[in-house]
């Protein structure tokens, strides 16, 4: 017999309100819909806040770690070392750039890349590496930087972490964010590259926009993209950081109901948390162990039975159709958290009572599996 559903809890729904509209009312009224002063006030903003000498608004994530690896010089023959729990887009750039991605296995307790492994994998040919702070943990950057090869950081969850007291996007040759509707300042769609190189920062704006030279001349120095963050986006991505401290607190607070429910499930545990850093709170993201008495497709499809929405963050990379087999992956630990990572519902836009009530259906579906 179906359950009736009583309640529905989305995943992830954006938090926006009055403000981001009169925000996107205000840019179109000024007659900019393309790239304007809003990106550039966004630019200047995001600078101050992430504690970087060069920040610069593009149309994605995926453009910004695009962009990123050319600007470093990334190309065919070349490798990128990077992790297989991602979005497919992390690897994906490095193959649109030329190289070759290297699949280096992750740490049992974050699930963030292994610098022992990374280490493993450097060769001749490994031209940069490319980690991500996942779900919000930065990635361990300190053993990273010992290798001496640039670092591309995915920092698409982690727009207000800090690592070892330093600000993510103040410290890796190039710091990726994205602006998508899910993240923690979030536009609908769009990108940030952090830097304190002149060169990568001078590099990006070549590649992402053509250039003028003078009031209406304009000249090619290489084959760029059309990769620019348009006004009305930049627009709402400011009201959004106005909101950031106050959107965290209540994460906080989510984070706090999940981390008190889960801790009486055995075998239902979040990843871990790394007290010395910052974490972004971007997803609380739980592994279901067989001793929950249920895979972790079993737990998504009772709680779906009740109305909750839940993601998966993330399936491997190297096991997906397209790169299954294609490049080298010796990744057992990213492979079995393959298979238990459950996302659970996650935003400034829940009520407490949201949460409570994802936490009281999963507390009954481990009774139910586990009895």
């Amino acid at each position: 017999m179906t359950r009736q559903v009583t309640r529905t809890v989305g995943f992830q729904p954006p938090a926006v309100g009055e403000e981001e509209i009169a925000a996107v009312a205000e840019t179109l009224r000024s007659g900019w819909l393309t790239t304007g002063p809003r990106a550039a006030e966004l630019e200047e903003r995001m600078r101050d806040f992430l504690e970087a000498e060069h920040v610069l608004a593009v149309a994605s994530g995926t453009a910004a770690l695009h962009l990123s690896l050319l600007a470093l010089g990334v190309g065919p023959g070349d490798e990128v070392i990077t992790t297989p729990i991602t979005w497919p887009a992390t690897a994906n750039v490095i193959v649109h750039s030329g190289a070759t991605p290297v699949f280096a296995d992750v740490r049992e307790g974050d699930l963030n890349i292994d610098p022992e492994r990374v280490a493993e994998l450097v060769t001749a040919q490994t031209k940069a590496i490319l980690p991500v702070d996942l779900h919000g943990q930065p990635a361990d950057y300190e053993p990273l930087q010992e290798l001496g090869l640039p670092i591309i950081e995915d920092a698409a969850h982690a727009a207000e972490s800090r690592y070892r007291g330093r600000k993510v996007g103040s410290f890796a040759d190039a710091t990726c964010f994205s602006l998508y509707a899910t993240k923690n300042i979030a536009a609908g769609e769009g990108g940030l590259i952090s830097t304190n190189r002149t060169d990568v920062a001078e590099a990006v704006q070549d590649l992402r926009l053509m250039r003028r030279r003078g009031a209406s001349l304009y000249d090619v120095v290489v084959p760029g993209y059309k990769a620019n963050l348009p006004d009305v986006l930049a627009a709402i991505a400011l009201v959004q950081l106005d909101k950031v401290d106050r959107h965290r607190l209540i994460r906080e607070r989510q984070f706090s109901l999940y981390d008190d429910a889960v801790a009486a499930l055995d075998g239902i545990d979040p990843l871990a948390r790394d007290p010395r850093d910052l974490h972004a709170l971007h997803l609380y993201a739980v592994r279901i162990a067989p001793e929950a008495g249920a895979s972790r497709d079993e737990y998504m499809a009772g709680l779906k039975e009740a109305g909750i929405s839940t993601s998966v963050h993330f399936l491997p990379v190297h096991e997906l159709t397209w790169y299954r087999g294609r490049f080298r992956a010796d990744c057992p630990v990213a492979e079995r958290a393959g298979r238990e990572l459950l996302s659970l519902p996650l935003s400034p836009a829940h009520a407490d009572d949201d949460i409570a009530y994802v936490a009281e259906a999963l507390a009954a579906l481990h009774q139910r599996f586990t009895s």
